[in-house]
């Protein structure tokens, strides 16, 4: 009995002696135990015990080798911890699952961060892509207000010069092509208006009939009137203004490219009744009109005070109003027949473009001015009634008229 325990004490040491560190597993001990009971049941003499302890440690290196065989072979090793392996390799799976979100997590921003910038580029592309709605199309660029060539208030510029000049062509001038150029217009118009306020002072010291209203109020608008007119143009091609008691009465200034600026004075085309009020007192006395229309100053601004033997406007006189034959019931070899076949009361006197541009054109319109005041004056006068008793041929220039003539020509 003892010299089978200490062979099986001798057939357990090899396994002490086994390199692998982990401790064995439940199975391996079971197999152990196994071996040693089948040893303790052999039998009792001693040859058979000497054959088997013999066969025993013969099939017990085998194990042993075995054994050893096993604890550096990686296939054994994964078979004798088949579920603690199996468990671990899950829970690592598990871990680098929940490792791997947060990495695309962190990659998502990016592509989005690539999308928005994408998105914003074809915004920037199509930035000038306008949504047009049926009916709706691009008829062309907005043009700016040019930022050089201005003047300071109370001058007209180069700029507004060629605005109007563009607007005066046939191809210009409509509502598209003003749409467009609207800017422009607007600064012109802005300048136009200036120049207005600042010649409102200088000729409320030349007439002081004239009152100090705001340029809104005398200036005319640049849309015409097309209504009853063959002309379907939609815009004038010149800014205009009116000085007076009323308003849009009276002195009548226009500023127009092409040396067609002008400054005209008197009655254009008036009423029936009015015509008849001046012819009436024209017949009772022509003498004041006749002198104020032959002053020298006069004559130098608006020319001779006879009609033009070609028939175009001078002074007074010529145009297409200008009756051909003596009104209704005038004899025709009255004294008077040239005043009385007038039906318009106005004189014209024009400025080139290079006195326009000046910066003293005010002035020179303040000097125009003064020469045709006594003339709007005595117009007021032949638009009042008078009684007999009433005549005024003493040549004095009365200052306190009545109310001022009709819109001039543009």
């Amino acid at each position: 009995m003892s010299t089978r325990s200490s062979r099986a004490s001798a057939a357990k040491s090899p396994s002490k002696a086994s390199p692998r560190k982990s401790r064995p597993s439940n199975k391996r001990k079971a197999k152990d135990e196994e071996i040693e009971v089948d040893l303790g049941d052999g039998a009792g003499d001693a040859d058979g015990v000497d054959d088997d302890a013999d066969a025993y440690d013969e099939e017990e290196g085998e194990h042993v080798e075995e054994k050893k065989r096993k604890a550096y072979d990686s296939d054994a090793l994964d078979e004798d911890s088949d579920f603690e392996d199996a468990n671990a390799d899950a829970g690592r799976k598990r871990k680098r699952k929940v490792v791997k979100p947060p990495k695309k997590a962190a990659r998502t921003p990016r592509k989005k961060r690539k999308v928005k910038k994408d998105e914003e580029d074809q915004e920037n592309e199509d930035e000038d892509v306008v949504d047009l709605k049926d009916g709706q199309e691009i008829v062309g660029e907005v043009v700016q207000a040019p930022k050089t060539g201005r003047v300071p208030p109370g001058q007209i510029s180069k700029n507004t010069f060629n605005f109007l000049s563009q607007l005066a062509k046939p191809e210009c001038n409509d509502r598209e092509w003003f749409k467009l150029h609207e800017p422009v217009y607007r600064l012109a118009e802005k300048e136009w208006k200036d120049f207005v306020d600042s010649f409102t002072e200088v000729l409320m010291e030349v007439d002081n009939h004239i009152p100090p209203l705001p340029a809104k109020d005398i200036v005319h608008r640049i849309y015409r009137d097309i209504r009853f007119s063959n002309d379907k143009t939609p815009y004038k091609r010149s800014f205009s203004a009116s000085f007076s008691r009323s308003g849009r009465k009276g002195i009548f200034a226009v500023f127009r490219p092409g040396g067609q600026s002008l400054l005209a004075a008197g009655l254009w085309c008036p009423g029936r009744n009015e015509l008849a009020t001046i012819r009436s007192n024209l017949l009772r006395s022509s003498a004041r009109l006749r002198r104020v229309i032959s002053h020298p100053d006069f004559v130098k601004f608006f020319g001779e005070p006879k009609p033009d033997p070609k028939g175009d406007r001078q002074n007074i006189f010529g145009g297409e109003d200008e009756l051909k034959v003596a009104p209704k019931g005038v004899d025709k070899g009255h004294k008077d027949i040239d005043l009385l076949k007038c039906r318009s009361f106005a004189v014209v006197h024009h400025f080139i473009d290079s006195e326009v541009l000046e910066p003293d054109f005010k002035e020179k319109l303040a000097e125009v001015a003064r020469v045709v005041r006594p003339f709007v004056h005595c117009l007021n006068d032949l638009l009042t009634l008078h009684d007999d008793d009433d005549d005024n041929d003493n040549g004095e220039d009365e200052d306190d008229g009545g109310e001022d003539g009709e819109e001039g020509e543009e």
